[in-house]
């Protein structure tokens, strides 16, 4: 019997509307022949280079944070480089043993197994880099013996959302989570028909809640207030989108008891923003909201290169 793909049509009502669009490599260095074989061309791959400005733009924005909330830029950027190092590999490490075991099962030896782990480019889990990063923090905690940490992941977790919708545009342009088969008008037309793209539509997710941080961040905010909130909305979100993905491609999304992994993390995840709501509102109860740095918003409204010339 042909097995029944799930898919999401409604025969001559609608039809995918959104482009299928290809961002071509740049090709800095052409294969070269050798005598041991033909190197791989050196290329800037339009996913690479989105990821890149994201973490840029959300480290940027995190040390300023960092200064108007008067908190150690030096250990801010720890920080950052530690939760950073730790959700990339986590993204990786978690996303084979979560979604892909069989790579570490059917390896031909121990050696080809923890080599699949180390090769952190060639895929990432959302959820795998949330672990990740979690591991990273207390790792950074206990390297640095840093006492409070919230001041810190808050701040972080404030300017993570603008690099989440980088990353997720980069998924975008290449395809990579596809979904259901789909004739709405909202899927994208893939070479072999319309689908669902559900990288495309968690960076439309995740543009609204960053342009809302970055309009929140004009007043401070309770310790635990960004974490609590950008949780509290993925994961519903994310628990949803997940029904949408596709089965009858190469390499689907495992499902255990119908639910993806990244389903079954979703209960916990909500339990984590609520916990980090409750806890910022009982601060805000409290009057414990931290103070801007008026010397930190006076320099920041003061044209680039003032303090050098007054020197």
């Amino acid at each position: 019997m042909t097995p029944v793909v799930p898919c999401y049509t409604r025969p001559g009502v609608f039809q995918p509307l959104l482009p299928y669009i290809q961002i071509p490599e740049l090709e800095l260095l052409a294969p070269i022949e050798l005598a041991s074989g033909r190197t791989d061309p050196i290329t800037i791959k339009p996913f690479g280079t989105l990821v890149a400005i994201g973490v840029w733009l959300a480290y940027r924005v995190a040390t300023r944070q960092a200064r108007r909330l008067s908190l150690n830029v030096d250990t801010m950027q720890q920080f950052f480089t530690w939760v950073v190092a730790g959700g990339f590999i986590g993204g990786h490490v978690f996303d084979v043993i979560l979604y892909h075991p069989d790579k570490l099962l059917h390896a031909k030896s121990v050696g080809d197994a923890v080599i699949e782990l180390l090769f952190i480019w060639r895929s990432q889990s959302s959820f795998g880099g949330f672990m990740g990063a979690i591991l990273g923090l207390l790792a950074w905690k206990y390297r640095f013996k840093v006492k409070d940490t919230l001041p810190y992941a808050d701040t972080g977790g404030s300017s993570f959302v603008i690099g989440w919708f980088f990353g997720r545009l980069g998924c975008t342009t290449a395809h990579d989570h596809p979904g259901m088969l789909s004739d709405a008008w909202f899927a994208v037309q893939y070479p072999h028909g319309g689908r669902f793209d559900l990288g495309m539509y968690e960076a439309m997710f995740t543009l609204p809640l960053a342009l809302t941080f970055l309009y929140l961040m004009r007043k401070p905010r309770p310790y635990g207030f960004y974490i609590g909130v950008m949780c509290t909305a993925y994961a519903p979100t994310r628990f949803a989108m997940d029904f949408l993905r596709a089965h009858d491609v190469r390499d689907p999304d495992p499902r255990h008891l119908g639910l993806t992994p990244a389903q079954w993390l979703c209960g916990a995840l909500l339990a984590v923003g609520i916990y980090f709501l409750m806890k910022a509102t009982k601060a805000a109860e409290r009057g414990d909201v931290p103070v801007y740095s008026s010397e930190a918003l006076r320099a920041e409204k003061e044209p680039k290169g003032t303090h050098a010339r007054a020197r």
